[in-house]
């Protein structure tokens, strides 16, 4: 049997964001690095670097010498064509939800293409529904109805086990049926969405969120392809093409 390819562990990163206690920063790299995960984000940490994430990291040091810190959740998934999000919460944001072994599939299938992502919130609150819009599924973790509260380090070994145990499970993986389109894409898209449909007097520029929010609902739940949002945006220019050109008629008609 021919070995896993280590090259898909190497395009699954862990991002932590808004994280609280550099000791959890740590115990994170600590749990991705026993599992063979080595790719860090940090988005906003409120301490890093710290000697606190160091003494957590226990040997995994290396781990964290090497973690990218980034402004913005954006920014960190910005050339990932998959980002699940991690939380017990907000089902109504994201519209496909994962147990941790299917999203362990999920990952590794996408990774041979592209990199890939997983995303935590902060150790009190979580995602915020803002960072949950940029994930395209999300994971839950089974665990006591009464006391569901997990510590954000054991959350990221729980996912990192799951994505180890499927790695070894297998030599070969499908190759995803599209390319997807990256982060960075599908935001630029959103973003001309939310121009054109004000350009075109659909959305009110003053109070776009409830309606972006719910369009990003409904395109998340189909998987984006890079030609796909090429298409939409091409639409999307026609038709501010069509209304300037509308209105330009307007102002010289006699």
């Amino acid at each position: 049997m021919t070995a896993p390819d280590p090259k898909l562990l190497a395009a699954i990163r862990v991002v932590l964001a808004r994280t609280s206690h550099p000791g959890n920063i740590g115990a994170a790299a600590r749990a991705m690095k026993t599992m063979g995960l080595s790719q860090l984000y940090l988005v906003d940490p409120a301490v890093f670097p710290n000697s606190q994430a160091d003494a957590m990291a226990s040997g995994a040091t290396d781990v964290l010498a090497n973690a990218r810190v980034c402004a913005t959740l954006d920014e960190a998934l910005a050339d990932t064509v998959l980002a699940l999000g991690v939380s017990a919460r907000r089902r109504d944001i994201v519209a496909e939800v994962l147990t941790p072994p299917e999203a362990a599939e999920r990952l590794l299938g996408e990774a041979q293409a592209a990199p890939v992502a997983l995303v935590f919130g902060n150790e009190t609150s979580g995602l915020s529904n803002e960072e949950l819009s940029l994930c395209q599924g999300l994971v839950t973790i089974s665990a006591n109805p009464d006391y569901s509260s997990l510590n954000l380090a054991a959350a990221v070994q729980v996912l990192c086990y799951e994505i180890r145990q499927a790695w070894h499970g297998r030599e070969r993986w499908p190759q995803p049926e599209v390319e997807g389109a990256t982060g960075d894409e599908i935001e630029k898209f959103y973003a001309h969405l939310e121009t054109a449909l004000a350009e075109l007097e659909f959305l009110n520029p003053g109070s776009p969120g409830k309606l972006m929010l719910k369009l990003r609902r409904l395109f998340s739940r189909t998987r984006l392809a890079r030609e796909e949002v090429n298409i939409l945006r091409g639409i999307l220019t026609a038709a501010q093409e069509a209304k300037a050109a509308a209105a330009r008629s307007g102002t010289h008609r006699p």
